[in-house]
C-alpha cells in the first residue's frame, strides 16, 4: 500500500491509502501502484511516448507537437497517465486540483483492477513482463548503445521501419515464436498393399529412400501478418542490433495491444469504479466530493457534433453507462466476470443492445440549423461497425507476408476483401521504403485501388 506523503500536487496523497482500503473491501483486486505527480510537459511526454523511458525517436516528436496543439486549443487535457504492470505505475499533472487528483487516484484502481484480471492484458503480460517500465527503460539503453556503435542514421533507418510497423502483429501468436520448420513433414511411406509392405521389410533402408524424401517448406507457409516478427527473422542481410530493435518494437506492441483492444471497458470499468468509491468515501471532506464529482460528470459527458456516432469519440461515457446497466441487471459478479473474459468488440457487441443505444442517443443523425434533430439510421449492426471499426487488426490494415522469392524478394499482400478499407498510396510507399532500407531485397504490396483494380506498389 501506499504511504501518505505530501506533495507539490497537494494533501490528495493522504487519502490513497484509505481509497486502496475501500477499493479492496469493494472486491477490487489490484496490484500495488505507485502514484507520482509531474509536470504537465512530462505527463504529455510520457502521454506521447507511451512508456516514460522508451527508445528515441522524430515521430515522437511530432507526436508531441500535435498534442501541445491540441492542449493550447482547448481540445485535451490529461489528467493522468497509467501503465499497467506489477506493480503499475500512474503519474497525475501536478495541475490538477486536489479533488481532481481524488478522483484520479480512484479512476487508476479501476484500471489495476481491470489490467489484473482481465484475460487479454494477464495473457500479454505474462508475456511480456509485468514490468514494462523497465524493459522499456532497457530497450532505450539499448538503442542508445547501438546509436554510439553504428551511427544515429543506420540505428534512425531501422527504427524507422520498426515503428512504421508496430501495430502489425499477430496477437494469436506467442510473442516468442519459433522459426517456421524447414522441411516438411516427411511423407508416409505406402504400405497399404502387399507388394509395398513385402518391399519394405526387405530393406527397411532401402524403402526409405524410395517411399520419403524431405523437401524444404515454402516460406512462409502460410500468409504472415506478424511482419515485425517476419522481417526480424527472414531479412536476408539484417544485422542481429537491427533484429534486436525490431524484437524490441513488437514485445513493446504486445504490451500495448490490450490497452487499445479494451479502451472502452476499461476507461467504462475505471469510471464506474471512481464514481463508486466516491459515493462511498467517507473520509473525503464533503467540499472535495462535490468538486469530484463535478469532475467525473465533465470525464463521462457524451461528445456530439453536427453528423457523428454520437458518444464514439468518448469510451468513458459508453463504456460507464453500459457497466451501469449490467450491472443494475446482472449484479456484479457477473459483470466482473465480464471484465475477465471479453475485449471491446464482445462487450460492445453483446452489450450495447437497441435499448441502451436508443438512451444513449448513439444512432446516426444530423442536426440542422433551427436546432431540429433527425435520426438517419437505426441499424444496431451498423452502428456496432461504426464504433468497432477502428479497432480491427490493432487499428492498421489487413497485410500479410505472401511469398518470399528465391532471391529474396518480399511480396505483401493487402486482403482489402476482409479488411474493408483501402490504404494510404502515399503513406504505403513511404512505408515500403522504409521496409527496403532494413530489407536490402525488392518489397512490393499488392493491393487495389480506388476502383478495386489490382495494384502493385514497388519499393524505389
Amino acid at each position: 500500500m501506499s504511504e501518505p506523503i505530501t506533495g507539490p500536487a497537494g494533501d490528495w496523497r493522504s487519502y490513497v491509502q484509505n481509497m486502496e482500503e475501500l477499493a479492496a473491501r469493494c472486491g477490487m483486486n489490484f496490484h500495488p501502484v505507485e502514484f507520482e505527480a509531474v509536470p504537465d510537459t512530462f505527463m504529455m511526454e510520457i502521454a506521447v511516448y507511451g512508456l516514460p523511458v522508451r527508445m528515441p525517436h522524430w515521430s515522437f516528436g511530432v507526436r508531441y507537437i500535435y498534442q501541445l496543439i491540441q492542449r493550447n486549443m482547448g481540445n485535451s487535457r490529461l489528467f493522468e497517465v497509467v501503465f499497467p504492470g506489477n506493480p503499475g505505475h500512474a503519474y497525475l499533472s501536478n495541475g490538477n486540483g486536489m479533488a481532481e487528483n481524488v478522483l484520479v487516484t480512484a479512476h487508476v484502481l479501476g484500471h489495476a483492477d481491470f489490467s489484473r484480471n482481465n484475460l487479454l492484458f494477464r495473457r500479454c503480460q505474462e508475456q511480456v513482463s509485468e514490468h514494462i517500465v523497465e524493459h522499456a527503460a532497457s530497450h532505450a539503453r539499448q538503442i542508445s548503445q547501438a546509436i554510439e556503435t553504428h551511427g544515429p542514421q543506420r540505428v534512425e533507418a531501422a527504427l524507422d521501419a520498426a515503428l512504421a510497423l508496430e501495430q502489425h502483429i499477430d496477437i494469436d501468436q506467442r510473442l516468442r515464436r519459433e522459426r517456421y520448420p524447414e522441411f516438411l513433414p516427411d511423407p508416409k511411406a505406402l504400405v497399404d498393399d502387399d507388394f509395398r509392405r513385402r518391399f519394405a521389410s526387405l530393406d527397411p533402408v532401402a524403402a526409405h529412400g524410395v517411399f520419403e524424401t524431405k523437401k524444404r517448406a515454402p516460406v512462409p507457409p502460410h500468409p504472415e501478418r506478424d511482419l515485425l516478427w517476419f522481417i526480424a527473422h527472414y531479412a536476408p542481410e539484417m544485422e542481429s542490433w537491427e533484429r534486436d530493435i525490431f524484437l524490441a518494437v513488437r514485445e513493446e506492441s504486445f504490451y500495448f495491444y490490450p490497452v487499445f483492444a479494451t479502451q472502452i471497458m476499461n476507461e467504462g470499468w475505471a469510471s464506474y469504479w471512481h464514481a463508486r468509491l466516491l459515493r462511498e468515501a467517507d473520509f473525503i471532506p464533503p467540499e472535495a466530493y462535490v468538486d469530484a464529482i463535478k469532475c467525473h460528470s465533465d470525464v463521462v459527458r457524451p461528445m456530439a457534433a453536427d453528423q457523428q456516432v454520437a458518444l464514439a469519440v468518448n469510451p468513458y461515457h459508453l463504456g460507464f453507462s453500459l457497466w451501469e446497466k449490467i450491472i443494475e441487471q446482472q449484479g456484479l459478479e457477473a459483470a466482473r466476470r465480464i471484465m475477465q473474459e471479453d475485449d471491446d468488440f464482445g462487450f460492445v457487441r453483446n452489450h450495447l443492445t437497441r435499448e441502451m443505444a436508443e438512451e444513449l442517443e448513439l444512432f446516426r443523425f444530423t442536426a440542422r440549423n433551427d436546432g431540429q434533430i433527425k435520426v438517419m439510421d437505426r441499424d444496431l449492426h451498423g452502428l456496432h461497425e461504426a464504433l468497432l471499426a477502428p479497432k480491427y487488426n490493432f487499428g492498421a490494415p489487413n497485410i500479410a507476408v505472401s511469398k518470399l522469392g528465391n532471391d529474396g524478394a518480399l511480396e505483401l499482400e493487402h486482403d482489402h476483401v476482409t479488411d474493408g478499407r483501402g490504404i494510404d498510396v502515399d503513406r504505403s510507399r513511404k512505408v515500403l521504403e522504409y521496409i527496403h532500407r532494413v530489407w536490402r531485397r525488392p518489397v512490393t504490396l499488392h493491393t487495389v485501388d480506388q476502383g478495386g483494380a489490382a495494384l502493385a506498389l514497388a519499393s524505389q
